[in-house]
């Protein structure tokens, strides 16, 4: 008899865990079970297959209880039993059940034969009931798509509206526009794309035809890059040239050149504009081998990448293999160099951070403080950082320091991320417990609690403005991406909503300012990057590809935006306005 052990068991729960979403319990499974020992390729698992496992289970059951020996008819649907009945209870008794209700459902066949004196009636009366059940079933179908249609109408009907506002130049031309509703003349737009804000903007009106542009990126300004051949879960530019670094769960990381200029359409992914970082031998799409997180050093020559075999690799750009650090005993969730270029930083699964040197190609000291798997990293200047993890803190550590700096506890839920501002005075964190919050060193309880968000907040990034940046007149922005399907936008002295832009329709993975800190770009599951004018408050720019996107940045120009896709390719953006 065939039977499943307990590895495969092990495997088939893992991978319900990252179908699900529950990312950090299939990284902890994974590490405890020894998944990337295993020998099971993934790639001939189908999606859901614990799920069906599961219901096959229960069917088998099911049936083994409905069926005997002595047994000639059959029924067409097995509706005696629930499936907690089958969990707990074994065949002979649900045999008992199966028998008992059997009878009961007989009794009530013979009162109905008695009363009709006539079986072939019976039939047709059961009969009868079937093509009347079929025929509601039908008719409130009908009913649905009745509706469905006239909420496509209504749609049409507000885009029509939307065209007729447009020809009007006395009047607002995009639909995405949160206008002031003390403005007589104002128009409530309750359609996607809105930027919502307790404070209305300030948007001239105009009426020249640039205004009726459509936001949608043009195919002619899309390069897709293919070649990876599992989910691409991370991209960064590098800071001086023209290279882009992918990771995936394929096990390899990319370097891929990308021409100035405009983008050629179609996809590119010739042996001569692209470099393949193998972090296996052999065959790719080995799970224990995803490269989860990369960064560039500042100069543009190195490249790091995190791995889920606990095992940090730097790269030169032209694809050579310079170092491998081995410390970590489980995956790295994040991966940072400092500003100096001396020392890269790396948070694990293992609940540890550790400072590597990068000349002497050692660990330099390894941070042992968290109780749960260490989920985000950041420098706040050469030689101290932040760490964050799933049990719920923030420490500020100092390489030769042996204990944490500074201990930040007030989130209720896991630290997903931890980023220093550019001047490296205040720390932003975002959690599970549905709150963002703003840290400075002078004290222990927060500065800023932000409860705007109604889920997970997954990413925040501060915007490229303020002292000690390139954009020292500008306001400095924090953003916060959700799972609600929204970004906030903060003022982060009042430690105030600023706006919501409500554009996408699933959660939120990855937000990134453009580096003149005018624009955000906006990466969703919902398979679209929207660009959003921070002055004008507003989609300006839409890209929907081919799966969700996990992580969008933008090159040191601002004139092109990169973005992964859970669908195994990059995109290339074109940007300009």
């Amino acid at each position: 008899m065939t039977s499943i052990t307990s590895v495969e068991l092990n495997y088939l729960v893992f991978r319900y865990l990252q179908e699900s979403g529950f990312t950090h319990s299939a990284f902890t499974l994974g590490y405890e079970a020894g998944i990337n020992k295993c020998t099971i390729d993934g790639n001939l698992i189908p999606p859901g297959a614990l799920i069906t496992f599961v219901q096959k289970g229960l069917q088998y059951l099911e049936m083994e209880a409905n069926l005997s020996n002595n047994d000639v008819e059959m029924d067409e649907d097995f509706s005696f039993l629930q499936p907690l009945d089958i969990i707990t209870k074994d065949v002979n008794q649900l045999r008992q059940m199966v028998k008992e209700r059997k009878k009961n459902i007989q009794k009530d066949r013979d009162k109905d034969r008695d009363k009709d004196k006539d079986k072939e009636v019976g039939r047709e009366h059961e009969g009868d009931r079937g093509r009347i059940r079929e025929k509601d079933r039908h008719e409130r179908e009908k009913e649905r798509e009745k509706e469905r249609e006239k909420e496509r109408e209504k749609e049409r009907e507000k885009a029509e509206g939307n065209k007729e506002r447009e020809k009007q130049p006395e009047e607002l031309a995009d639909r995405d526009i949160a206008m002031d509703q003390e403005d007589k003349d104002a128009i409530k737009h309750e359609e996607n794309g809105t930027l919502v804000g307790p404070e209305p903007m300030d948007i001239a009106t105009t009426s020249t035809l640039a205004s009726q542009e459509t936001c949608e990126i043009p195919s002619s300004d899309v390069t897709i890059l293919e070649g990876h051949t599992s989910e691409v879960c991370a991209c960064a530019w590098s800071p001086t040239g023209s290279l882009l670094a992918s990771g995936s769960g394929d096990s390899t990381a990319r370097i891929w050149t990308i021409g100035d200029g405009h983008c050629k359409s179609g996809a590119q992914n010739s042996p001569l504009n692209v470099l393949v970082l193998k972090h296996v031998k052999g065959r790719t799409n080995e799970k224990s081998k995803d490269v989860t997180t990369l960064d560039w050093n500042g100069e543009g020559t190195l490249l790091a990448t995190g791995s889920y075999d606990g095992q940090a690799r730097i790269w030169t750009t032209n694809g050579e293999l310079r170092t491998t650090l081995s410390k970590h005993k489980g995956p790295i969730f994040s991966l940072k160099w400092n500003k100096k270029g001396d020392y890269l930083l790396t948070g694990s699964c293992d609940k540890t951070a550790i400072v590597w040197d990068v000349k002497a190609e050692e660990w330099k000291q390894q941070f042992e403080f968290h109780t749960g798997p260490t989920l985000d990293v950041d420098w706040r200047n050469n030689v101290s950082f932040a760490t964050s993890s799933t049990d719920h803190m923030i420490y500020v550590c100092k390489i030769g320091e042996t204990r944490p700096i500074k201990t930040f506890a007030g989130h209720q839920g896991e630290v997903n991320c931890v980023k220093w501002d550019p001047t490296g005075s205040l720390l932003a964190s975002c959690s599970d417990d549905v709150t963002a919050k703003i840290w400075c060193m002078k004290q222990d309880k927060y500065v800023h609690d932000l409860r705007e968000h109604s889920k997970e907040i997954y990413a925040i990034r501060w915007s490229p403005t303020g002292p000690g940046t390139n954009n020292p007149n500008q306001q400095l922005i924090l953003a916060s991406a959700s799972f609600d399907s929204t970004v906030k936008l903060w003022d982060v002295e009042q430690g105030k909503l600023l706006y919501s832009l409500n554009g996408h329709r699933d959660p939120v993975y990855s937000v990134a300012f453009s580096p003149n800190g005018e624009y955000l770009a906006s990466g969703s599951l919902d398979k679209s990057m929207h660009v959003w004018s921070l002055k004008e408050g507003k989609i300006v720019k839409t890209y929907t590809g081919n799966g969700g996107i996990f992580e969008v940045c933008w090159n040191k120009e601002g004139d092109k935006i990169a973005a992964c896709f859970a669908n195994n390719t990059l995109c290339v953006l074109d940007f300009r306005m």
